[in-house]
């Protein structure tokens, strides 16, 4: 059962509807803010609506957590006191007045080129090495979220224009160009290894595990444990860190910033400045100076 078929608290419930039904937000987003609700409120006896702001400062300063966590229960909680006021239940917002923690900006975590290199030299022995070797060229080549990859479907392939469509974050289509290398280990992963994995079944989504379903979060995340691991490489690595060492190599051989945004799909420019640190170098174009847009010798 999801958190909205287990949530007692009406008002709660009413918020999350909203957000999934309304804002059409992820299922993921809604049972998190679910589980933030829940949590804030569990260990006070009084109803969500009958905080006050000094039961909310109180609540943020006892939690045992990073600031950045703290910051993100205070914003659950600010969307949902706002959207009580839009409809009429409350009048004032608890959490006005209220300053977000200060958070420690940290650069983003990325590979060298020698750790992708080493990373994305995968023993290709068993259909599902060719599978693994195609998710990491796709996610490097790419930089798109690991939510995108794993329901990315056939038919937002194009073969011919090199090019993935994919469903970014509030439901936004984006075209993002992919190198020759990913595109080769993505054809033939799908042409002459998928079968072996779907074996009866059939499914429209690209990456699927041994049971013929599309590959989950949790599932993408084990793969990628053991593939650094037998890498040698020491750092922690996560999906987000291709993505991260996606935008850090473009912009670092000259990339617009601009163009690192709409590759990315980040709504803000603000978001994407991040990355700026590296470089501001000039080049004559974007995508092709990504250290593995052309075609690797020896794949055919």
């Amino acid at each position: 059962m999801n958190v909205i078929d287990t949530c007692e608290d009406k008002n709660i419930k009413f918020y999350l509807e909203y957000l999934k039904y309304e804002r059409r937000v992820s299922n993921n987003t809604v049972e998190s803010y679910g589980e933030n609700l829940k949590k804030l409120t569990q260990n006070i006896n009084k109803d969500i609506l009958s905080l006050t702001t000094s039961d909310i400062r109180m609540i943020l300063n006892n939690m045992e957590t990073s600031p950045k966590t703290k910051a993100h229960y205070l914003s659950v909680l600010n969307s949902f006191y706002n959207y009580m006021i839009f409809n009429g239940i409350i009048k004032n917002n608890p959490c006005s007045g209220i300053r977000l923690p200060k958070l420690e900006k940290k650069l983003p975590n990325y590979l060298t080129i020698e750790e992708i290199d080493k990373l994305l030299d995968i023993k290709l022995i068993k259909p599902i090495d060719y599978r693994n070797k195609a998710m990491l060229e796709v996610l490097f080549a790419t930089g798109t979220r690991i939510s995108e990859l794993i329901n990315l479907t056939l038919n937002q392939i194009d073969y011919n224009e090199c090019i993935i469509r994919v469903l970014g974050k509030g439901k936004k289509d984006r075209i993002i160009p992919i190198g020759n290398t990913a595109m080769e280990y993505l054809k033939l992963y799908i042409n002459e290894y998928r079968g072996f994995i779907l074996k009866t079944k059939n499914s429209e989504y690209v990456f699927i595990n041994k049971n013929g379903t599309k590959i989950s979060r949790q599932g993408f995340f084990k793969i990628l444990k053991k593939l650094v691991k037998e890498a040698g490489i020491e750092k922690d690595v996560s999906p987000h860190t291709l993505r991260h060492s996606f935008a850090t190599y473009l912009l670092n051989n000259g990339a617009d910033l601009r163009i690192i945004q709409e590759l990315l799909g980040h709504e803000n420019l603000v978001t994407t400045e991040i990355y700026s640190h590296l470089s501001n170098k000039k080049i004559e174009e974007d995508y092709q100076h990504h250290p593995r847009a052309h075609k690797e010798k020896g794949i055919d």
